[in-house]
């Protein structure tokens, strides 16, 4: 009973290391390699990792000279793996004692063999439980994300993120978050992995759809803990986060909803989103939110043909475009 751990790397800065020293504290010997791609990172945070000795593990470094995506280095990082399990960490993230011995025994036992992805309870800087579950998403959970009704009362039902449950006990769900992303390895392969036409934010959910599709089970596993700072990197270009945030839901609406909800998607999305987020951040006062939803919402008018086109191109066993 061994994994792989798969880590993607973009300026993460110290925390990089942080999560690597974690892991050489804890692994349990449970863990056969760690492998880190680097998306072109600028920060020298592979320095630290470099000069690391004495690690119990086989450790791999690949860099990329150009950021190629969360997705396409996670495939990239998954060929080099050989384990029974694959294990996605964020940079941001932190191991304990228990974090892989837990939920590996959990997967190991007979009446969990239809379990394909596990995720366990991830502790902010607070010591708070953080909310790391989500709904597979309808067309009215994302109209309500859309437009800020999933805030009103009596109407959290349609939150994408399961905010309202405590997140206390073990429970089969629809996805647990890409922060800790425990999955067989050959329910990965089978899949094709992740699909590289996302570049960033709803490929995990991707993932956890097409498994849950093929008949596997998602299990938040409360019996184990892991440290998780949550935003991580994406909060260096707030623009460029929403632009991507965007376009992947325009890419898993055009993936798994019919033709005319999909449409009803672009829609609302093109011509009434910008405008309930404009007025939401100047109430509040943030001129910041308001230019930065702007200047999001330029590059996907700008680049919203090429999204419609990719997302009508079929994938082969990579996830790669034909």
């Amino acid at each position: 009973m061994l994994t792989d751990i798969i880590i993607v790397n973009w300026n993460a800065g110290l925390q990089l290391a942080a999560l690597v020293n974690s892991i050489i504290l804890h692994h349990s010997n449970l863990v056969s390699s760690v492998v880190i791609v680097d998306n072109a990172s600028t920060d020298n945070s592979l320095a630290r990792i470099k000069e690391t000795t004495d690690v119990p593990f086989l450790l791999h470094i690949i860099q990329n000279t150009e950021n190629r995506g969360f997705s396409a280095a996670c495939n990239q990082g998954a060929a080099l793996a050989s384990s029974e399990y694959l294990l996605f960490l964020n940079p941001d993230t932190r191991l304990f004692k228990n974090s892989l011995s837990a939920p590996l025994e959990f997967m190991q036992r007979p009446e969990n063999i239809d379990v394909g992805i596990i995720g366990i309870q991830l502790i902010d800087d607070q010591n708070h439980v953080s909310r790391s579950c989500a709904r597979f998403p309808s067309l009215s959970i994302f109209i309500a994300y859309t437009l800020g009704l999933n805030h009103l009362h009596g109407l959290q039902h349609l939150n994408l993120h399961m905010s309202n449950w405590t997140h206390d006990r073990t429970k089969r769900v629809d996805h647990v978050i890409g922060a800790f992303y425990l999955i067989r390895y050959s329910l990965f392969e089978s899949l094709g992995g992740f699909d590289e036409r996302f570049f960033v934010y709803l490929e995990d959910l991707d993932l956890s759809l097409r498994a849950h599709q093929s008949g596997w089970r998602s299990i938040y596993f409360s019996e184990a803990q892991a440290f998780h700072a949550g935003g991580g990197t994406s909060q260096q270009v707030q623009a460029h986060r929403l632009f991507y945030s965007l376009r992947s839901r325009l890419l898993y609406g055009f993936k798994h909803f019919t033709p005319w909800q999909a449409w009803t998607l672009l829609t609302v999305m093109l011509i009434l989103e910008p405008i309930s987020r404009s007025i939401y951040s100047l109430l509040r006062g943030k001129t910041q939110d308001f230019h930065n939803t702007w200047h999001a919402y330029k590059m996907l008018y700008v680049n919203v043909i090429q999204i419609l086109r990719i997302s009508s191109l079929k994938k082969n066993s990579r996830g790669l475009n034909d």
